[in-house]
């Protein structure tokens, strides 16, 4: 049942793209496409290719680069590559640690959390979907530095991403003048207020951090936008996908509380969900991935989705996974997602409380339509 449901997902999301993909698993560890480029299937491969920042890389035709560059400029991570990408990120290597970010989430949503409780306590329904878009909301703002304690200001921030990601399609190679402009007049704004976060110099603040790293206002502003579009849709996706997954598996029960338990079960969860079911890179120089042979201008499709699903499917008892496949969704190499720690630390926060009030049942749910990372649109749970 389980596997069904995040299949529907999938079709509700990219009804058309999702079974492309999911039949080119059947062609091979690496195949050509035309008009979509070189697809990696298999994870050893797409490690290896991830490893090689200098053949296979993040700026350049194909590439994130291209579709983020005109909105957060050319100085964040995510789209830069070579000494640049390496200095900038040495520079914030501790800005995500995991005491800084288990406390920030403490501070943020240790309130939401306790309503969470004593509603699931209560035996009243919850959409756990609204309740972690806006938890997901108020740790941005946290980050960013914006300073509100408005459940419909944290919601509508998240609305306001989810909108600009959805833009993007697992076809889309850049982004029109408008949606470019449409993404700007959002981010704008909260470039603005991480500005003066930035200026006040609270540590306490991500962007105040930032500025005592030795980072410029420019590159703050940069990455606040960057925090913004890919530090809510992971978390805010992710999980009422676990608890569903846990439910349909009959696994949702507070025995994974247990020490060393929880972080297993994510990880297997996050490996059949794949918050980043495709990563792109664009080639640099003659090289070959598999035995197909790429050059310079050529993009590289992995597709992180099928190298993780050829795993098998979703087993809470699963053993730890072997080395070609560990996070690979939070990528590997020099492009390694900086912000995991972050959304380690809230999805730990966020299960640990639904898992507390279990047993749970789901009472009601329906997938999200046309959006990059498939999602639920609601997940209704109880006790049960």
């Amino acid at each position: 049942m389980s596997t069904d449901w995040e299949r529907r997902l999938y079709l509700s999301a990219h009804p058309f793209a999702y079974p492309l993909m999911r039949g080119l698993a059947r062609l091979g560890p690496v195949v050509r496409v035309r008009g979509v480029g070189v697809v990696v299937n298999e994870a050893a491969i797409a490690r290896e290719v991830l490893m090689d920042g200098e053949t296979f890389r993040k700026d350049g035709p194909g590439s994130p680069g291209d579709l983020w560059t005109p909105v957060l400029g050319p100085s964040v991570l995510l789209n830069m590559e070579g000494e640049a990408h390496r200095a900038l990120r040495r520079r914030l290597s501790e800005l995500f640690t995991p005491s800084y970010t288990e406390a920030l989430c403490a501070r943020v949503l240790d309130e939401p959390l306790a309503r969470l409780a004593d509603r699931l306590a209560r035996g009243a329904v919850a959409d756990l979907v609204d309740t972690v878009r806006v938890m997901a909301g108020a740790v941005i703002c946290e980050v960013i530095g914006l300073e509100t304690r408005s459940e419909d200001d944290w919601r509508r921030l998240f609305q306001q991403g989810e909108r600009i990601v959805s833009m993007v399609t697992l076809r889309t190679r850049r982004l029109s003048d408008s949606q470019v402009e449409k993404a700007r007049s959002v981010l704008g704004p909260l470039g603005d207020i991480a500005a003066k976060a930035y200026a006040s110099g609270d540590e306490t603040t991500v962007m105040g951090r930032m500025r005592a790293l030795g980072l410029s206002e420019a590159e703050a502003r940069g990455a606040a936008g960057a925090f913004f579009l890919t530090g809510t849709e992971t978390v805010a996706t992710f999980v009422p996908r676990l608890i569903a997954l846990l439910h349909d598996a009959g696994r949702l029960d507070a025995a994974l509380l247990a020490p060393g338990v929880l972080d297993r079960v994510i990880d297997e969860a996050m490996r059949v969900t794949t918050p980043t079911p495709v990563m792109l890179r664009s080639v640099h120089r003659p090289a070959a991935i598999g035995g197909v042979r790429v050059g310079p201008g050529d993009r590289v499709v992995i597709a992180t989705h099928n190298c993780c699903r050829a795993y098998g499917p979703f087993d809470a008892d699963a053993s730890p996974h072997p080395p070609e496949l560990r996070r690979l969704w939070f990528g590997a190499g020099p492009h390694f997602c900086i912000g995991h720690p972050l959304a380690m630390a809230e999805t730990r926060a966020i299960a640990r409380t639904v898992l507390a009030a279990a047993p749970l049942k789901v009472v009601r749910r329906s997938p999200s339509r046309r959006v990059l990372i498939p999602s639920y649109a609601r997940l209704m749970v109880r006790k049960g």
